[in-house]
């Protein structure tokens, strides 16, 4: 069972965590946000879902306790789980964003929802009293997700590239896993992720998440050559491959198998027929 989180942690001399106080299945105990800094003016990376006063006031007591205003507001991704609160924070906690600047990595459509916000670029570093951070562009789970790392502590804050508890969904699963290759090849100390507890053992975790994937894409290829003459779809897969799976977390194992499968589309390891999938193999009949 995962320890339970508390609303506000300090995680180390330069990082608070404020969890967002939005518990769902998809994110986990809630988003987490974090203070990042040592000075007066510091760094807030996600902001949480939108209308959760119970997060307003979390953050609010601990900027005011802390002494502190918010220089940056880094953004991981568009989801609303981690950019919703934005508007909240701007509007409630004026006093401390008088001067803060909103980054984000660049996705169409984004200026509709943020007008405000600054394109953040891969390999940017941005500095406040006690922090360092450079901004990794993790792709797969989202086009626009971002990672940051923290130079100091050789620490990442991963959003949901890598999560505390679990596996994370993904849009592509080619550049999810040159993401997961790259946060690798960093060798960070310490991970803190968008939802679940702070990954201590880093380096495992990604190599299980590499790994996991690579397990997952073989099931489905064994499952449709052991059955060349028949077609399956994405829930009948699932159903298959996936023992003792929670109701309420089917739809994410379809979306993750169907991400699986484009890529083996591509790969031309398997065919699509009338929406349904086969083995591409010799023996294969569409």
């Amino acid at each position: 069972m995962a320890l339970v989180i508390p609303a506000v942690t300090r995680l180390s001399p330069r990082v608070i965590r404020v969890l967002g106080c939005n518990p769902d299945v998809k994110t986990l105990q809630g988003t987490n946000t974090y203070i990042v800094g040592t000075g007066k003016r510091r760094i807030l990376i996600d902001t949480g879902d939108s209308d959760v006063p119970q997060y307003i006031n979390h953050l609010r007591s601990v900027l005011k306790y802390e002494k502190i205003d918010l220089a940056h507001i880094f953004l991981t991704q568009s989801m609303p789980d981690h950019s919703g609160g934005l508007n909240d924070i701007l509007e409630h906690l004026s006093e401390y964003t008088q001067f803060c600047q909103v980054w984000k990595f660049p996705k169409y459509g984004d200026k509709n929802i943020y007008q405000y916000f600054e394109d953040l670029k891969d390999g940017q570093e941005f500095t406040v009293d006690g922090a360092t951070i450079r901004v990794i562009h993790t792709p797969g789970h989202s086009p626009d997700h971002v990672s940051f790392h923290l130079l100091e502590d050789n620490a990442v804050f991963s959003g949901d590239c890598v999560l505390g508890d679990g596996t994370a969904a993904f849009e592509d699963l080619d550049k999810y896993m040159e993401s997961l290759q790259e946060l690798l090849n960093i060798q960070p100390k310490v991970i803190y992720p968008g939802h679940g507890n702070v990954v201590n053992d880093p380096q495992e975790r990604i190599r299980y998440y590499l790994n996991h994937r690579v397990e997952r894409e073989n099931q489905i290829v064994n499952v449709l050559s052991t059955h060349r003459v028949r077609s399956f779809s994405e829930t009948e897969l699932v159903s298959i491959i996936y023992t003792d799976l929670p109701e309420k977390l089917v739809k994410t194992a379809e979306f993750n198998v169907s991400n699986h499968l484009t890529k083996l589309l591509k790969e031309e390891k398997v065919k699509k027929y009338n929406n349904l999938w086969q083995y591409n193999g010799e023996k294969c009949i569409c």
